[in-house]
């Protein structure tokens, strides 16, 4: 019998080094992701307290908005007196303590994004439109319009 003698080539592969892992790298960088991702958990949490709770105080402050037109109106007729004066005082002070604004002044400029429009009219003593009668007042919280100022607008006239 005859023997053959089979030759195998031996490949050599460049084969990078195996990095040397350290355990205690993994785990601080493992924890530092944890605590990262805690710590924005936090104040994701705590941002939506905070809009929760504006939110909530600004739904009770549109209910009272009813009765604060109520008070303005009475106030307006000269009816406000005597024990009555003392509580509207009060509900006023309270929801501007709150941070509950009025605006909307006769004469200033019409901005659809504060105001409503529910009656319009032309006149040539105006060069821009122009809110020229408070019908109802706005309300705003923070920032927020609760409700926009409902006026009467004034459009300068054509030429």
């Amino acid at each position: 019998m005859s023997e053959e003698i089979s030759v195998e080539e031996l490949v050599v592969e460049d084969v990078a080094p195996v990095p040397v892992i350290d355990p205690v790298a993994t785990l601080t960088n493992d924890l530092q992701r944890l605590q990262a991702e805690y710590a924005n958990y936090r104040k994701r949490i705590e941002r939506d307290r905070l809009v929760a709770h504006e939110m909530a105080i600004g739904a009770v402050l549109t209910e009272l908005l009813a009765l604060l037109d109520a008070v303005d109106l009475a106030e307006q007729h000269g009816e406000v007196t005597g024990g009555f004066k003392a509580v509207s005082d009060q509900l006023n002070a309270i929801t501007s303590r709150i941070g509950l604004e009025k605006y909307g002044a006769e004469g200033e400029a019409f901005d659809p994004q504060i105001h409503e429009a529910l009656m319009h009219e032309t006149s040539v003593d105006v060069a821009v439109p122009t809110a020229t009668k408070i019908l109802q007042p706005g309300y705003k919280y923070k920032e927020r319009i609760l409700r926009p100022a409902r006026v009467s607008v004034t459009d300068p006239a054509a030429e």
